[in-house]
Formats: C-alpha cells, sequence, structure tokens
C-alpha cells in the first residue's frame, strides 16, 4: 500500500518565496509574512504525514500485498465414524469413475487426506492391489486407530495410517501418484498451506482430486471458486471439474496438478 499525499498539502503545492525589493520595502514584509503563514501551515501537515509512513505496517513500507483474510472452516468431525458406511454411497458418489480419472490402478501409491473410517481408502487399497499403496491420512488418533483395526480385518496390507498435522499431510516425499480429499477440504484451516506442503510427495503428473459441496465453509461446504483460487496460490492448476458425484447441483469433483516449478 502506497499513502496517498494529503489533500491539503496537495493543494498547496510547491512552496516558493519571492522577495520583491521596491522603494519603502512594504511589498517585501507583506511576502514575508505570507511565507511566514504558510510555514505554519505546512509544519503540522508534515509531522502528521511521517507519523503515517512511520506507524505503517511493515509490509505496506515494502510494497507487499497486504494479507489475505482467512476464510471460516468447519470443525473437523470427530464423532461416530461408522456413519460413512451407509449403504449406495458408492453408487451416489460414483466413486470407481472418480478413481478412473485420478488413475488409480494397479501398483499406484495414493493419498486418503482426511480418510475418516477408511470407507475410500479400503476401496483405493483394492484398486492398487498388493503392488501398490494407500497411505490414510488424518489429525484424528481415533480415526487412524479405526482404519487400523479395518485394514487388519479386511486384510488389507498395502495401507499405511499416518497421524497428520492440519496444514501438513506428512506423505513421505515423492511417493504419491494421485490425491483424493472427500468431503474434507471444507474442514482445513489452512488449505494454501497444506496443498503446498503436500507438493514435496508428489510423483511427476500426480492428481489431486477433491470432493465437496458448495457452502460458506463453516457449513460443511466451501464454494468451488474458493477451492480454485486457493490451490492456484498453493502452485496447483485445474485438470477439470465435474459434477457428477451425487448430481445434486451442490457437490463438484475438481482434478489439480501441480504446475511446474
Amino acid at each position: 500500500m502506497i499513502f496517498a499525499e494529503p489533500d491539503c498539502l496537495a493543494k498547496l503545492g510547491p512552496t516558493r518565496s519571492k522577495i520583491i525589493v521596491p522603494a519603502g520595502g512594504l511589498a517585501e514584509t507583506m511576502n514575508w509574512k505570507s511565507r511566514s503563514r504558510t510555514l505554519k501551515w505546512l509544519a503540522p501537515i508534515s509531522v502528521l504525514a511521517a507519523g503515517l509512513w512511520v506507524s505503517a505496517p511493515v509490509w505496506a513500507q515494502s510494497g507487499s500485498a497486504a494479507p489475505s483474510t482467512q476464510r471460516k472452516a468447519s470443525t473437523p468431525y470427530s464423532g461416530d465414524l461408522s456413519i460413512f458406511e451407509v449403504p449406495g454411497r458408492d453408487e451416489r458418489l460414483q466413486i470407481n469413475r472418480v478413481m478412473d480419472m485420478l488413475g488409480i490402478e494397479p501398483g499406484k501409491s495414493v493419498a486418503d487426506i482426511g480418510a475418516g473410517s477408511g470407507w475410500f481408502t479400503v476401496r483405493a487399497a483394492r484398486r492398487v492391489t498388493g503392488s501398490g499403496r494407500v497411505y490414510a491420512v488424518d489429525i484424528n488418533p481415533e480415526a487412524i486407530h479405526y482404519i487400523d483395526q479395518r485394514a487388519k480385518k479386511e486384510q488389507l496390507q498395502n495401507i499405511k495410517t499416518i497421524l497428520s498435522k492440519p496444514d501438513d499431510p506428512q506423505v513421505p516425499a515423492i511417493s504419491i501418484d494421485a490425491v483424493l480429499l472427500l468431503k474434507t477440504y471444507h474442514e482445513v484451516a489452512h488449505p494454501v498451506v497444506l496443498l503446498r506442503n503436500l507438493r514435496s510427495s508428489l510423483r511427476p503428473g500426480a492428481k489431486i482430486g477433491i470432493i465437496d459441496r458448495n457452502g460458506n465453509g463453516e457449513d460443511h461446504g466451501v464454494s468451488k471458486d474458493v477451492v480454485v483460487r486457493e490451490a492456484a496460490q498453493a502452485g496447483y492448476e485445474l485438470l477439470d471439474s465435474q459434477d457428477f458425484v451425487k448430481a445434486d447441483g451442490m457437490n463438484y469433483f475438481l482434478i489439480f496438478t501441480a504446475k511446474p516449478d
């Protein structure tokens, strides 16, 4: 931000003093009086302008952009994890089509960020087979324990759980071919930071999928336009935008890839 010159200071314009030396000296005396009055006006204005500059925040003095306002986010879910195992969810979300579009196939490595009950984790684990791997990432220790027990029960040895940080998925470097955030993005308080931290985990050409619903951030939804803007800030570009999940006019499926460094 650049502070504009105060209006009163701009109206005064450059200050010039001209000494006129006619006979009798009256004009000279009047000109000095005028100059004195101008200086009396100018002094407090100069002090005010200096005070504004000194009190400006560092980002204003350096010419940097003002910090953006943090958007609202929903409280992360911590209730009964079994509610995600409702019959017919596969068909409503068309999860096999989602995995096709993300390139999830045998031998691939996948990250399920905000894994919750592991609903998507186990489906991706079966898709990549024993030659692939799925990282089930969540900030809730109970969810991690739940998925560990589920993987053991369903004999899926290619699942690895990660208790992550809210703004860092902590997935191993250069290990991921595909990522899905399924109804999780609206709970991320610092999405740009999280997406930036995710970049180091991605293999070349990795695809990042986000399934969510339109909302204001705190109503368990977030506007599609907001997601696209935040992803761009984190260094990603939009590859595809679909609305076939649930097909209710509210839910959307976005696919991103990291821009070249």
